[in-house]
């Protein structure tokens, strides 16, 4: 490998009782010298890295929230993408220079094995040949390192589990969120009619804007079942896609046609239910009434992406196959959220915290 300079990463040096805390009491800028290929196998690949998206897992990661955290110390950053710098004699098909994408389940903090250490949150990272991917034609950086996680997400909850088809209609939740928006693009992909809601009128703008059919704001309306059914001619929904939790979950109960499909993506209106650390004292918020499950024929099913991934990791070609013929024919494509810079690494994490932005925000590394 050419002599490259001496970079920076970000480390998380242990778990903080809540993600703010880690950011604030355990995330700390050190230098970084470039792997040195001695140490690297023939299938591995070095990338320079130019930005990663600061993803909400990563900030559950850091309070050790996650089914699987990376052992302190470890650098964050699920999702990333940049320039090749160095391949293995056993690599294949890249060549120094190209800008690429990667996997963020066979490299860095989410996947599993001697990469788990390798997160974006730095100059450079380590992947197997695997796990990098050009980046498609037309795309930016950021695009790039915001189209595995979520959409990978929003297809295994949708078409997976949810069997979503064309002409059903799926109330969203979350949908100005980085997963959230690509299970709009997904859905409206099949040809099914997305309401979708969040807290912010303003944000929701954007989301009708990315294709969302009907948008209700739950702030402004938490007992939102008389706009849902507004919206379906008083029928209600087929599938709701739940990353929310707590109060919505309930209120969706009531917005559901007989023999719904209801997915279970994850709760982030109580992210704090494990209390960090692994603690598992807390009361969990996230209880749905099984009188009104047995009335509406209802299927509640659980998504866990990552985890079913891992446990068959043959589930993958099936849709990374139907996701990338969409992106090829251009009728999908990512959108990205604001960029900060490694100094400006903690506001970028409290502003994802705090889901300022539409599809959360990334980190530049260059």
């Amino acid at each position: 490998m050419t002599t490259k300079p001496l970079g920076r990463r970000l480390q998380i040096t242990a778990f903080g009782e809540d993600p703010m805390d880690a950011v604030d009491n355990h995330l700390h800028a050190v230098a970084q010298p470039p792997p040195d290929p001695d140490t690297l196998g023939d299938g591995d690949v070095v990338i320079a890295v130019k930005r990663a998206a600061v993803g909400w897992v990563d900030l559950l990661m850091m309070s050790g929230q996650y089914q699987h955290m990376a052992k302190p110390p470890y650098t964050p950053g699920l999702e990333f993408s940049g320039e090749v710098a160095w391949v293995g004699a056993a690599v294949e098909g890249l060549a120094v220079g190209e800008r690429v994408m990667i996997d963020g389940l066979l490299a860095g903090p989410r996947s599993v094995g001697r990469y788990q250490k390798w997160g974006g949150f730095a100059s450079y990272a380590v992947a197997p040949a695997a796990a990098v991917h050009r980046l498609p034609s037309g795309w930016s950086l950021e695009q790039g390192c915001c189209f595995f996680g979520n959409y990978e997400t929003a297809w295994h909850c949708l078409v997976a589990r949810g069997q979503l088809k064309a002409g059903e209609t799926v109330l969203i939740h979350g949908a100005s969120g980085a997963t959230g928006l690509a299970a709009v693009h997904v859905a409206k992909r099949l040809g099914a009619r997305v309401i979708a809601t969040g807290r912010s009128a303003e944000k929701l703008v954007a989301v009708k804007a990315q294709g969302a059919d009907v948008v209700v704001c739950t702030a402004e309306n938490p007992r939102f079942r008389d706009a849902v059914k507004a919206a379906t001619g008083g029928a209600g929904v087929d599938v709701v896609y739940d990353g929310v939790g707590g109060a919505v979950s309930l209120e969706s109960l009531r917005c559901v046609t007989f023999g719904a499909r209801f997915l279970i993506v994850g709760w982030a209106s109580t992210p704090l239910v494990a209390r960090g650390r692994g603690k598992r004292g807390a009361p969990n918020a996230n209880v749905l009434p099984t009188n009104l499950l047995m009335m509406k024929g209802l299927d509640v099913l659980g998504c866990p992406t990552a985890i079913s991934t891992h446990r068959d990791p043959a589930i993958r070609a099936g849709r990374l196959s139907a996701l990338m013929a969409w992106v090829n024919d251009g009728t999908l494509r990512p959108c990205a959220g604001p960029v900060f810079s490694l100094d400006d690494a903690s506001e970028a994490m409290r502003a994802k915290w705090q889901s300022r932005f539409v599809g959360g925000c990334l980190l530049r590394l260059d």
